[in-house]
């Protein structure tokens, strides 16, 4: 029998410990070579465009010998403001590809020897740029639609006569959110956050082509998609697949993001779920591709995603 790729050597094309061994100066060229590729990694000025630029090594940053201006390889890009050396940027990349099941932003801060609040908002621009990668598509097809809940727990207490009916509205802590998936058979996965799982008609009626075939669960408000897809229905009750009737593939990728959370951030604030939910998306869309691919999409996400609006340098705005 063959063998599992990702057990096999085919899956594993970056170590760690290559990332250091090479040194800083191959991680900085590596950046270059990414960001811009159609000049083999010599500078281009963002700004105006000119390809010709003085290199202030001791810098490392490059001054335009058209308009004079003056920009290093992460200016305009995700990573701007950086003061981390690049093999540790690239080290980071490596740990975040490598993770299956993501990583905790405390292992994190203890591999590269930071602090907490650099890990978490390191891991959060890295999210965030491979988000990028399906903020325009549209899915076609046949696609399987779910939603799942997180957040929002809610503690007994110690004593059964002051328990309380967890179910009903007054006791909730208005945290708790819905993850919608949308996945495409044999293509990418989208997910949205919102509070109810009906609002999840209107996420596919904005990001799935005409025509599209859309399978369901016995979930009554999926009924309205009938009027725009042709709609198949499976009822979870009486069978999970019936004649290639089924939503087992974004189950698949509610499991990954059930295990992300649970076993690794143990809790995620409603504020930054729909990064962990696309970042589990990626990983499950990119399973079949080797680490050193992953490592390598991630680092082009970054050179081409714009400065944040959110996050700047290594604080939160």
């Amino acid at each position: 029998m063959a063998q599992h790729f990702l057990l096999s050597a085919a899956s594993r094309t970056l170590k760690l410990k290559d990332i250091y061994k090479a040194g800083e100066d191959a991680a900085y060229r590596k950046f270059c070579e990414i960001r811009w590729p159609e000049t083999e990694g010599d500078a281009i000025c963002p700004r105006c465009g000119c390809v010709e630029t003085y290199d202030i090594s001791t810098r490392r940053k490059f001054k335009c010998k058209a308009c004079h201006h003056q920009f290093s390889v992460t200016s305009g890009t995700i990573f701007a403001s950086r003061k981390m050396e690049f093999v540790d940027l690239l080290a980071a990349i490596c740990i975040v590809a490598n993770a299956a099941k993501g990583v905790s932003m405390v292992q994190l801060s203890r591999d590269l020897g930071v602090q907490y609040k650099t890990a978490f908002v390191l891991a959060h621009k890295i999210r965030e740029a491979i988000s990028m990668e399906t903020r325009e598509t549209k899915l076609d097809d046949e696609v399987e639609i779910d939603g799942a809940y997180f957040g929002g727990h809610v503690r007994q207490s110690n004593v059964k006569a002051e328990r309380i009916d967890r179910r009903r509205a007054r006791f909730q802590t208005g945290k708790r959110r819905v993850v919608i998936a949308l996945r495409e058979r044999e293509g990418r996965t989208l997910t949205h956050v919102v509070k109810r799982e009906a609002e999840g008609v209107e996420f596919a009626k904005e990001r799935l082509e005409d025509g599209t075939i859309v399978n369901a669960d016995e979930a009554s408000h999926w009924d309205v998609l009938d009027n725009f897809f042709p709609l198949e229905r499976i009822n979870h009750s009486e069978a999970y697949s019936v004649d290639g009737v089924h939503t087992n593939f974004v189950e698949s990728y509610f499991s990954r993001l059930r295990r992300m959370v649970g076993g690794q951030h143990h809790h995620v604030s409603a504020r930054y779920l729909h990064q962990y939910a696309a970042h589990a998306a990626w990983l499950e869309d990119h399973r079949r591709e080797s680490n050193g691919a992953l490592a390598g999409r991630i680092v082009r996400n970054a050179m081409t995603a714009p400065v944040s609006r959110q996050w700047k340098g290594y604080w939160q705005r």
